[in-house]
């Protein structure tokens, strides 16, 4: 029995684990490889060459799934059109996704991952602003000597129950330290800002030398420019005095001289996270959390951890002022309850709220001429400061009425009349 045995003559070697077929044709030929011709066309070391004729193989790659791999669809919901939750940052989205889905791993490889996810990546670079940033002299404050304020302003929030707020944040941040408070609040108004200022320097137990800011209208009367120094409210100024502190307008257009508050204003965007998530007094601890989590964390501008910071510099602070004085800038929290007539006390005189809140127990902020009355954080109502004894809202007082008058026919000429006569008899002699 003959057997014919066909062997390649012509081999075509495309990398290096071609090389063991080789040398099966060319010891059957009885010819000798030239190993320094492989190495020069394979671009490999010549010794490379002879451990693969011999017989070596490479360890195959263990195809291994990604941790990050389990939350895919998680990321996927959280990153689609349908969603209320925003994510500006990678960083905002990994520090989500540690808070609330147990992610364990660090921020870098996060953000490796993502942008080998085409359908992800695209998600953080779709639109995003490419003009470039003028470079930033960096420069440091002694301990004690500068704060900068800012207003993260206007954020639009959706709650959980559907309300559109439309929310802002205030920062003060402490130069040196890098140590920072935050403020969430509905408004901007000189007395919120003050009062606000007034418990940060409580709170960090003394006073910085100056305060740098932008030209809030609450604060300068006259923006201050590259050929004028600007006009300090006088109502701010004499709070400025009172504090010993100088106030340090930025020059118009120029926000990056206070970009130590500026640069960090970024991490606020993760509120923009839990869209459709909080009530507002849920946003309002979120904000608490975020404040703690900032300050205990190292601080990549001055290589230090603001809580310990602080401790250094709190004696190169100003003395707060008396108690006396710190108390009049401050808006007064009080605690009251609203009657059987629906109606709070303040300074003996009575003023409406909702009858859905007669007998609740509700909160009593006065500031700007007015009183703000709160429940769980929701602003429930405002009046303007009277010297009338009855102070009705007349939807107030219709709502009060349809309650105790549910079958009368025409509650909005009753409550006309009667609010009528309650003006007359509690007139201003």
């Amino acid at each position: 029995m003959h057997v014919q045995l066909k062997i390649k003559t012509e081999f075509n070697i495309k990398n290096l684990n071609d090389l063991p077929e080789l040398k099966v044709i060319m010891e059957s030929l009885n010819m000798k490889i030239n190993k320094s011709e492989l190495a020069r066309q394979l671009n490999v070391d010549r010794r490379t060459i002879d451990k693969y004729l011999n017989g070596y193989v490479p360890t195959k790659k263990r195809n291994r799934r990604s941790k990050i791999d389990e939350l895919y669809d998680v990321i996927k919901l959280l990153l689609s059109e349908e969603s209320l939750q925003r994510f500006y940052y990678k960083r905002v989205l990994w520090q989500y996704l540690r808070d609330n889905h147990g992610l364990d791993c660090s921020a870098s490889a996060f953000r490796a991952y993502i942008s080998r996810k085409p359908e992800f990546q695209a998600y953080f670079t779709d639109g995003k602003r490419t003009h470039s940033v003028a470079s930033i002299v960096r420069f440091e404050t002694p301990p004690g000597e500068q704060a900068q304020f800012d207003w993260k302003e206007n954020i639009k929030y959706i709650t959980k129950d559907g309300e559109v707020l439309i929310v802002n944040v205030g920062v003060l941040l402490l130069s040196n330290s890098r140590f920072r408070i935050y403020c969430l609040s509905l408004s901007k108004a000189q007395s919120v800002l003050i009062s606000f200022l007034m418990e940060c320097f409580e709170t960090i137990g003394g006073v910085p030398k100056t305060i740098l800011t932008d030209n809030l209208k609450t604060v300068m009367d006259s923006h201050r420019t590259e050929y004028t120094k600007g006009l300090v409210n006088e109502r701010f100024e004499q709070f400025a005095k009172d504090n010993g502190f100088e106030v340090k307008p930025c020059i118009a257009g120029r926000p990056r001289t206070k970009g130590k508050v500026e640069s960090p204003m970024k991490i606020l965007d993760e509120i923009h996270a839990y869209q459709g998530k909080f009530d507002y007094q849920e946003l309002h601890r979120f904000i608490e959390r975020l404040n703690e989590r900032v300050n205990h964390s190292y601080n990549q501008g001055n290589g230090k951890i603001p809580i310990i910071a602080l401790k250094q510099e709190k004696s190169h602070l100003l003395p707060l002022p008396r108690k006396e004085i710190r108390d009049s800038y401050k808006i007064k929290h009080k605690l009251v309850k609203v009657n059987p007539s629906g109606m709070i006390t303040y300074k003996s005189n009575q003023y409406s709220v909702p009858a859905e809140y007669k007998g609740k127990t509700v909160g009593l902020q006065v500031y700007d001429n007015h009183i703000h009355i709160y429940y769980n954080m929701d602003l429930i109502a405002e009046h303007q400061i009277s010297s009338k004894r009855l102070n009705y809202k007349k939807e107030h007082y219709v709502d009060a009425l349809s309650h105790g008058m549910p079958k009368y026919q025409d509650i909005d000429e009753l409550a006309k009349k009667n609010l009528l006569a309650i003006d007359e008899v509690y007139k201003i002699e």
